[in-house]
């Protein structure tokens, strides 16, 4: 019995670890997010929604398995895909005339720390140069009216970065303490059976 109790333990503690690992791999898992098109919310459609042109379109939850775009602008010549590790990617749908194109992305308190971060991480065959700001610690602005697409389906991806511990990683003396501390709850178990066991040998 001390023996599963152990193991239970090392199973716990393991189970606490990839908790960690995956909520810092995945900083905008179960994220909210509402959304504004050069400065309309009516401007921006919904996944939740079907992208239907309908009140609270412009809120949508992020999708962490189909792949695919959380928000067109309601003029439908771009969309934005968000991913759980952070990543959103921007696509143009069509040939872009002159214009304004501004987006901005409020996570609201879904989130579990506050955004430190955003920039580009693969501008792809874009150039231009994309406006990105914070504007506050749950909320992102992106100006895409300097970009040029140069083709239909350009991506465009950039990186949402959240307040977090400089180390994600365990040191590797705090895994060595962890793995003697479940070898000395191993070894007090074998002992403890053995006293126990009044059986002749």
């Amino acid at each position: 019995m001390h023996t599963s109790l152990s193991k239970a333990v090392a199973a716990a503690c393991f189970a606490l670890a990839a908790g960690a690992a995956h909520a810092a791999a995945d900083p905008l898992h179960n994220a909210i997010i509402a959304a504004s098109y050069n400065g309309q919310p009516g401007g921006m459609l919904g996944a939740d929604h079907l992208f239907a042109d309908e009140a609270g379109s412009n809120v949508s939850g992020l999708d962490p398995i189909e792949p695919g775009a959380e928000f067109l602008t309601s003029d439908y010549l771009l969309g934005f895909d968000f991913a759980p590790d952070g990543r959103l990617t921007i696509f143009n749908n069509a040939a872009l005339p002159t214009g304004a194109y501004s987006a901005t992305f409020d996570f609201g308190t879904t989130l579990a720390a506050p955004i430190v971060g955003f920039s580009v991480l693969d501008a792809g065959i874009t150039t231009g140069a994309p406006v990105l700001g914070i504007v506050n610690g749950h909320t992102i602005s992106i100006d895409l009216s300097g970009v040029a697409w140069n083709g239909d389906f350009s991506a465009l991806t950039t990186a949402i970065t959240l307040q977090g511990p400089v180390t994600a990683v365990p040191e590797p003396a705090t895994a060595w303490m962890m793995m003697a501390g479940l070898a000395g709850m191993g070894i007090l178990a074998r002992r403890r059976a053995r006293a126990t066991d009044t059986s002749p040998r």
